[in-house]
């Protein structure tokens, strides 16, 4: 009779422990345009180890080290998820580069809006409008892995939702208007937390959700992708960046001499731009 082969877990950030799956590597490092040979080298690498219980954040670290040798571009797309976690600490930057995805898809948006509600007033994160719809946006930013966002964080943002849409529609051409509150997150809902946004009507957007419109998804089909990812930036430089409202590597693109504004030597500024072109052209902006 043959062995049955041992299956091992991996502890995610979160402390749960899940299977260990070669194939979910495979797939995530594809995503990043590696070769096929980079991949076999990081599989490799990984399988080297003592894999039971091994931290999920070990395996990231020995795939970003192993793609950053062969691919900066492929680098920077593996550190996207990490990437949107340096955005922080506050919660700002990242409300600007929502902002900035849903105005690459068509929307009118305004960033940290004092906004008007039927009982008190509130500060809302992004307003967006487009075509005859309105919408709230409250960001749920996380700078650490791990955390999710629970039920009593819809219920408490769908309360402030029918505070405002009750004003709004007492407003000169707002009562024929299509009003949604959104939640959107970097990390993850609970399942409590994705069936009462259904079943409220609030639209949830988080790292993996909804499937097929997920932040995630967005980012890499609208090829918008924080500065925060690219691998050439010192810490210290992005935080600069950050510091001028700089969010998108697009940005870097269309405008480098925000790179010499921000104190950047030449020959860090020729490696940053390179890679960030690199980086959209791969992407088709």
């Amino acid at each position: 009779m043959s062995r049955k082969k041992k299956r091992y877990s991996v502890v995610k950030s979160s402390g749960e422990v899940s299977e260990f799956s070669e194939e979910k590597i495979r797939n995530s490092l594809k995503k990043t345009g590696a070769d096929q040979q980079t991949i076999e080298k990081i599989v490799n690498k990984i399988k080297e180890k003592k894999l039971d219980e091994f931290p999920t954040k070990n395996i990231y670290k020995i795939a970003y080290q192993t793609l950053k040798e062969s691919s900066r571009t492929s680098a920077s797309k593996y550190h996207l998820k990490n990437g949107i976690m340096e955005l922080g600490p506050s919660g700002y930057p990242f409300e600007e580069f929502i902002s900035e995805i849903l105005s690459h898809q068509g929307y009118i948006t305004e960033v940290g809006i004092i906004v008007e509600g039927f009982c008190v007033s509130h500060e809302i994160d992004v307003i967006a409008q487009k075509e005859n719809k309105h919408f709230m946006i409250e960001c749920k930013y996380h700078n650490l892995p791990g955390i999710v966002s629970d039920v009593k964080i819809p219920l408490y943002i769908f309360a402030r939702f029918l505070d405002v849409e009750k004003q709004w529609k007492k407003l000169s051409g707002h009562q024929k208007k299509f009003h949604q509150g959104w939640i959107v997150t970097n990390t993850r809902f609970t399942s409590d937390a994705i069936k009462y946004g259904a079943c409220s009507g609030l639209h949830l957007v988080s790292w993996d959700y909804p499937k097929g419109d997920s932040l995630r998804e967005q980012i890499d089909r609208l090829g918008l992708y924080p500065i925060t990812c690219l691998t050439t930036l010192s810490k210290h430089e992005k935080e600069i960046l950050l510091g001028m409202r700089v969010v998108l590597c697009k940005t870097l693109c269309d405008k480098p001499e925000l790179l010499v504004e921000a104190g950047i030597p030449k020959e860090r500024r020729i490696l940053i731009e390179s890679e960030a072109r690199a980086l959209c052209e791969k992407l088709g902006t």
